[in-house]
């Protein structure tokens, strides 16, 4: 046990010598003349008048229970002494979530409003229906969003509220873009949202990949949902972008939506990164390949330092007990100890 402010225990020597004071004055040891003047005599009570000599002999249990009323008193004070010392001790041990940087990069191109599977809704509102719900299973990590075509914008900045992405879904409609956004340039997008990842620690962005303590954080990943071939991806140039992020720390997980085949470019690209390249080709297996995203990265906790904590209600309960049992005592058994 450790207290907030310990010198207030040094207090504790004034109820002490009232004690010593107190069972001088009963009769406990021996005293000086001059002491017991100055201490003067204990207080007759009418139990003391009630008993003759006999019978106080034959109860001699009564002179302790009376002492020990009289001495209620300063073990009260001494009680209240410790509380307000602030009595503390640690805390359970914890855990801390280690936070995870999640940057959806979306294919908005015009390809992506063609139905996925035989539901009728487009590849771009499973994506999105998908990616809400994996927000849902991820709450407490940090997530941003980027959209692309031949050209990336930065929609939503990495953070943790989840409603800045939930509700971008009917401004991103790819039927609705401009035309830079029409075609598809995913290994633009790739280096681009890397940049970003690197920016937020730089910065610190809400979404910065750091424990509230400060200490270094969880991983950065990278969400490419696309639906095409990409021309900058040619020549080596996938290879070179993945070995580039893994480089940086960032794991890149691919979903290519659609009944096409995967392009060997978009293997080429996640697997140096760690990551896994998913087909996509009906609602139900988009939302199957989430669930294996966050398998594949799964929330991390880290041990966190006990904290200390007020212990207050033991030292309290004892002075509500002593308290009450000193009213008690003072209906019948009232010694007045200074």
């Amino acid at each position: 046990m450790t207290f907030a402010h310990p010198w207030v225990l040094l207090l504790l020597v004034l109820p002490a010598v009232l004690l010593v004071v107190e069972l001088l004055r009963v009769g406990y040891g021996q005293q000086p003349a001059l002491l017991a003047r100055l201490l003067g005599g204990r207080l007759t009570l009418p139990v003391d008048i009630g008993l003759n000599a006999p019978q106080r002999a034959a109860r001699p249990w009564l002179r302790g229970v009376l002492t020990a009323a009289t001495l209620l008193p300063c073990v009260i004070a001494a009680l209240v002494l410790v509380a307000l010392a602030g009595p503390q001790r640690l805390g359970p041990p914890r855990q801390e979530r280690v936070l995870t940087n999640i940057e959806f990069v979306l294919d908005v191109s015009g390809s992506m409003s063609s139905p996925l599977g035989g539901g009728g809704e487009s590849r771009y509102t499973v994506s999105m229906e998908a990616i809400k719900q994996f927000l849902e299973r991820r709450k407490g990590d940090a997530f941003g969003l980027t959209i692309f075509g031949s050209e990336t914008v930065r929609w939503v900045p990495l953070t943790r509220d989840l409603s800045a992405i939930q509700s971008a879904g009917p401004f991103l409609d790819p039927s609705t873009m401009p035309s830079p956004l029409n075609g598809t340039r995913v290994g633009f997008a790739l280096r681009y949202s890397m940049e970003t990842l690197r920016r937020a620690e730089e910065t610190g962005e809400d979404g910065k990949a750091v424990s509230e303590d400060g200490a270094n954080g969880g991983d950065r990943m990278i969400v490419l949902i696309t639906d095409g071939f990409s021309s900058d991806l040619d020549g080596g140039l996938a290879d070179k972008i993945g070995n580039e992020l893994r480089e940086a720390g960032i794991v890149v997980h691919g979903v290519q939506v659609g009944e096409d085949s995967t392009p060997a470019q978009l293997l080429e690209v996640v697997t140096p990164t760690g990551g896994q390249v998913f087909n996509a080709k009906d609602p139900a297996g988009m939302n199957t390949i989430f669930e294996a995203i966050d398998k594949i990265t799964p929330t991390k906790v880290r041990g966190k330092q006990p904290e200390t904590i007020d212990w207050l209600a033991p030292v309290l309960i004892a002075l509500l007990a002593v308290t009450g049992l000193h009213g008690v005592c003072l209906w019948k058994l009232r010694w007045t100890p200074w």
